[in-house]
């Protein structure tokens, strides 16, 4: 029996197997999918864990494993209803061909977390605003000491601010994510540390203040620790007296205290064991081998100077013997840079701790030489240079209309705008090197908002002085301390301007050199650069002789103790009393009487707020023709306090005539003098100010009858008329014959 086999059956059997076949595994692919799913968002449900604490009456949750699961760390921060994405990543490998820990901190401002649609074309969010930067940096300077010296690996902790809640600040939310995620990540750390914010409220302290409270507050006050120790400082303060001042430092660090014994439940429960890493630390062979060709003896010699340069000519002998001798071991070579610097830290730090000994030959708490000037600058509105040692500081002010106020957009719809700005900047010449300029970084950045906080506690009231200020900090040299110089150098500017601030405002810095136990420390006044580099803080703070305007406290080691807290901050009161007496008062004493000879003068008025449509018109007619004729600049806030700004006195005094006019309702016996601006055949119109008019009637122009109005007025006259009040149908009339003569 032979089969009939048809072509055209066998190619549709065919088909219809392969279709088969294909949709079987396809059900089967999805099937193992959904399974493969189910697994990893139940091993995922397994992982995350949500643990919480109050903190000053309001709670802090923190989730782990509920996202990001790809970071080394990762921390879902929740504060009433502000969030903060904190994550830690690490790079597996080092970074090769270089000499310093590289961590990058991140704090990234959404505006949807607001509710706000950036502005713009782009309609995204743009570079970091001067509050994330500032954010930034106060969450790396407590943590960065906290890593393992010799890590070359490089770290990144982003912190992404999700929603906020006005009163609980994101940036408080982002320091504890940050430490978190590090101390629950693989990342080697030294942790954990914890922040707490203060502020202070009719003189009772406000454990992490709302936005508003922030903000109107007379303490701002961001302290972080350890388990132990006190670890940074950042503070803006209305002259709060020192006393008070180490009372809510240690406010703070029993808030954090608390803090850390909930970070430590974390990490005993989801932490991961840190991963190991290659060292970088200099080899002690190598140590001895430089000790041999230049004694410590011989380093002390080179690096004990007051003068930078010498200094720096000396090391560069030194090290040049050092590549003669390792020429042949290009490991060595590789690491002598760092291997100079470590030798010059301890021979430095040696020097200071056992000898007593300061490089440049001062005492422990002497100050370099000071020496300070004002109006070197001609021109500009207000300039002063300060000097310390070889830290040298040009501040120069410019004044201008509060409309030339910066407008701030950000996270806080408390803060709007900054009447008062500081810049900073630090070009390279300033310790002899070149490079390009490429605008302020990071700690220019820093630098001028210290600054900016320690003045603002003592500027007048925009009632009293209705101006928008900027000072601008040129630093011409500097060795050590450019902040506090530019503290004490915008101070003087500011009084030659013509601002009558309330109180001088002085700065200095202390340094700090530390030995194997709690008690073997030293600390010095004024330090200068040699010191900062080599020594374990920078102690900076502001004030007046009432109290401390602003503190800001890098260190590298491990915490401060109280009595090096304590001893600090007495020392800075006593050394900036002493700038203030001996240099700044002796320049200038107390802040000018008057503005500048080129700076814009400003007359205040107060109006009803109900007039200043008036004042304005229609689509700002008639403010923008007041501006036109008289050459002012106008501002007016919604209280009604208006601000007339100009160089030309009969300018500003023409135009607070119109605007009084305008304000002024028409009443009987009330002389005016205005332009005659329309002529009909019963009379004239009197324009009184721009948007301001009334009408003479043709018998009331002349004393003696006349016929027509131009055989008595043509347009343009300036004529002096009196209100003669409503006539009988309720209209204003005015006379020029009936008013009195001048």
């Amino acid at each position: 029996m032979v089969t009939e086999v048809y072509p055209e059956t066998t190619e549709i059997h065919t088909f219809a197997g392969f279709w088969h076949t294909m949709w079987s595994k396809c059900v089967f692919q999805l099937f193992r999918s959904f399974c493969l799913l189910i697994n990893n968002q139940k091993r995922r449900m397994e992982m995350y864990k949500s643990y919480s604490m109050e903190i000053a009456g309001r709670t802090l949750t923190v989730d782990v494993g509920r996202v990001c699961a790809q970071a080394n760390g990762a921390a879902l921060m929740h504060y009433g209803d502000t969030v903060v994405l904190s994550t830690a990543t690490a790079s597996k490998e080092p970074r090769e061909g270089i000499d310093f820990f590289p961590l990058s901190v991140e704090y990234e401002e959404k505006l949807y977390a607001v509710g706000k649609i950036p502005g713009g074309f782009n309609k995204r969010e743009g570079k970091a605003s001067e509050n994330a930067i500032l954010t930034s940096r106060v969450i790396d300077r407590p943590m960065r000491p906290l890593f393992p010296k010799d890590y070359r690996n490089d770290v990144t902790l982003n912190n992404m601010v999700m929603s906020v809640d006005p009163e609980c600040r994101p940036e408080l939310v982002a320091m504890l994510g940050a430490s978190i995620a590090t101390c629950i990540s693989d990342i080697p750390f030294d942790g954990p540390c914890a922040m707490t914010q203060l502020g202070m409220i009719d003189g009772e302290f406000v454990v992490n203040p709302s936005q508003e409270q922030w903000k109107n507050g007379d303490l701002r006050l961001t302290v972080a620790s350890t388990s132990q120790k006190v670890i940074m400082i950042e503070c803006g303060a209305n002259e709060v007296p020192e006393a008070r001042m180490i009372e809510a430092i240690y406010k703070c660090h029993e808030v954090n205290q608390t803090i850390i014994e909930f970070i430590n439940k974390i990490v005993a429960e989801v932490g991961k064991p840190k991963h190991s890493y290659e060292s970088c630390a200099i080899p002690q062979e190598m140590f001895d081998a430089m000790k041999a060709i230049v004694t410590p003896e011989e380093m002390e010699v080179a690096v004990f100077t007051d003068d930078k340069q010498t200094r720096e000519a000396n090391i560069d002998a030194i090290t040049e013997k050092f590549k003669e001798a390792f020429a042949d071991n290009e490991e060595w070579l590789a690491i002598l840079g760092e291997a100079v610097y470590q030798y010059q830290k301890k021979t430095v730090r040696k020097m200071i701790l056992k000898d007593h000994k300061r490089p440049d030959g001062r005492a422990i708490t002497q100050i370099r030489p000071l020496a300070a000037e004002i109006d070197l600058i001609p021109r500009v509105h207000g300039s002063a240079m300060f000097t310390r040692g070889q830290t040298q500081i040009c501040d120069v002010v410019t004044l201008a209309p509060l409309s030339e106020a910066q407008k701030v957009d950000g996270l806080d719809e408390n803060v709007t705008a900054k009447r008062y700005i500081h810049h900073y900047n630090f070009p390279s010449y300033s310790v002899g090197e070149t490079k390009p300029s490429r605008g302020p970084g990071r700690r220019e950045i820093g630098h001028g908002a210290l600054a900016e906080r320690a003045l603002i506690p003592v500027l007048p009231s925009e009632e009293e002085f209705p101006y928008a200020i900027r000072a601008v900090s040129e630093t011409f040299e500097s060795n050590g301390s450019t902040s506090m110089a530019s503290t004490c150098a915008s101070c003087m500017s500011l009084m030659a301007a013509g601002v009558p601030i309330k109180r001088m405002v002085a700065g200095i810095s202390c340094g700090l050199v530390t030995g194997d136990t709690d008690d073997d420390y030293i600390v010095l006044t004024d330090i200068q650069g040699l010191e900062d580099f080599f020594g374990d803080m920078d102690f900076k703070v502001t004030g007046t002789t009432e109290g401390i305007t602003a503190i800001q406290m890098d260190i590298k080691i491990h915490g401060l103790t109280r009595p090096i807290v304590e001893e600090a901050i007495a020392r800075t009161r006593e050394a900036r009393l002493f700038i203030m007496d001996t240099c700044m008062k002796p320049a200038i004493a107390e802040p000018r009487k008057e503005v500048g000879k080129y700076a814009p003068k400003i007359i205040q008025t107060k109006i009803d707020p109900a007039k200043i449509g008036d004042v304005v018109g229609q689509r700002g007619k008639t403010i923008n023709a007041i501006i036109e004729e008289t050459g002012v600049k106008i501002d007016i806030n919604d209280d009604g306090f208006v601000s007339i700004c100009g160089v030309e006195s009969e300018g500003m005094q023409k135009a607070l005539k119109y605007i009084n006019t305008i304000v002024t309702d028409f009443e009987e016996g009330q002389i005016f003098e205005g332009k005659v601006v329309s002529i009909k055949e019963f009379g004239a119109f009197i324009e009184f100010a721009p948007g301001k008019e009334g009408m003479v009637h043709i018998s009331k122009i002349a004393k003696e009858r006349i016929n027509h109005v131009e055989d008595v007025l043509t347009l343009g006259d300036t004529v002096r008329c009196i209100c003669l009040g409503k006539d009988k149908m309720g209209r204003i009339s005015f006379s020029i014959k009936d008013c009195p003569a001048e």
